[in-house]
């Protein structure tokens, strides 16, 4: 096992003026699970190859523990790479599938089937290994992708989006199989998603890049409360937070006809500015039984069993031309699963207090709050 460091590290393609990954500064710790989380396009999946040696690192550096990797080949790196189609060989066994590359590498035979058995009960695979993998699910497909990574005792596994070709039931299934497995084995692991839910519930750790800056590193639940910036704000949760752009007033900000006070401290971080970014989840918000906050109609209704989700028009014309995202003038409200308001109702809604999020409008950054 050991830490991952890219330092600087950028990949600039040929024939573009824009780095595809650009001065990426990340340490990762022996033994954590890192997600690398963004749209398509970010650089995610150019880190990790670059990491694997699939791509060049042309600036800066990359490091395994101690040693410079930036310009040994893959084979040399001491990784292994989980890829998002299975790659196994159709002709083969699963038990020589996931044993193919220990017998390149000229492991015994015994010593090959010892590690190949104890990959295939870790992944209960052990009823399986005789089969090809035609007579595989897709979940049953994937983890014996796993177990070829697991035998050979990497350093460091990288997956790129391992799950993206299985269903929504046997994603969910399988992502927990996959964060426990990592816990139990201790290796250090780089994993690409593009899915938000996945990187939130299977890292230690996740790193959020936007063309091909790093935007943020912390922990899901820190990314969560504390966005370091409007991207990431956005970004990270399902559904979306809500943002909106509204006019500084005295001792706050105006959103709509509704005062959100704010500290001294966050108005005088955002001296300059004539606007913020006021950004409020779901459940931040509520529906007021006496009559204050917005005005909002229920456009839309999805009942979760536990919970609701309300998808409301503002009323107030100036503040829904202020809000950021697709459909500008609606917003997201999570409501008791029970008792949801019904599409068409016309309800008023507060932020409860203290549960805002404030970014300059200007930089984009998250202010003091």
């Amino acid at each position: 096992m050991a830490s991952v460091t890219y330092d600087q590290a950028t990949r600039l393609y040929p024939g573009s003026d824009t780095p595809a990954v650009d001065q990426l500064d990340l340490e990762i710790e022996d033994g954590e699970f890192l997600v690398l989380v963004g749209p398509s396009g970010c650089g995610k999946s150019t880190s990790l190859r670059m990491l694997a040696g699939l791509e060049d690192v042309d600036g800066g550096a990359i490091r395994i523990g101690d040693r410079d990797v930036s310009d040994a080949p893959p084979k040399d790196r001491d990784i292994a790479m989980v890829f998002q189609n299975y790659a196994l060989y159709p002709h083969m066994s699963v038990a020589d599938n996931m044993g193919f590359a220990l017998k390149i590498a000229g492991v015994g035979r015994d010593e090959r089937r010892r590690r190949v058995e104890e990959a295939a009960t870790l992944l209960d695979l052990s009823p399986y290994l005789d089969r090809k993998p035609k007579a595989l699910s897709g979940g049953q497909r994937q983890r014996v992708a796993m177990g070829r990574a697991i035998v050979r005792q990497p350093q460091v596994f990288l997956m790129d989006e391992p799950l993206s070709n299985l269903d929504a039931k046997l994603r969910v299934q399988t992502r927990t199989q996959i964060a426990s497995l990592q816990r139990r084995l201790g290796v250090t692991t780089v994993y690409v998603t593009h899915d938000q839910v996945e990187a939130m519930t299977m890292g230690d750790r996740v790193a959020v890049l936007k063309d091909g800056v790093l935007q943020q590193v912390a922990s899901p639940r820190e990314m969560y409360d504390r966005p370091r910036n409007v991207f990431v704000a956005g970004f990270i949760g399902s559904p979306a937070m809500n943002l909106a752009e509204v006019p500084i007033t005295d001792g706050g900000v105006r959103l709509g006809n509704t005062l959100v006070p704010l500290s001294r401290e966050t108005l005088s971080a955002a001296a300059g500015d004539r606007t913020l970014t006021l950004g409020f989840r779901p459940e931040a918000l509520e529906v007021s039984p006496t009559g204050e906050g917005f005005a909002a109609r229920i456009d839309l209704v999805e009942e979760l069993g536990s919970d609701a989700y309300v998808f409301a028009s503002l009323l107030d014309e100036d503040l829904a031309e202020h809000l950021h995202g697709g459909d500008t003038e609606q917003i997201v409200a999570r409501v008791d699963g029970r008792r949801p308001p019904t599409k068409g109702e016309q309800v008023r809604l507060t932020i409860r207090s203290g549960e805002e999020h404030v970014f300059s409008t200007s930089t984009g950054l998250r202010l003091p709050h």
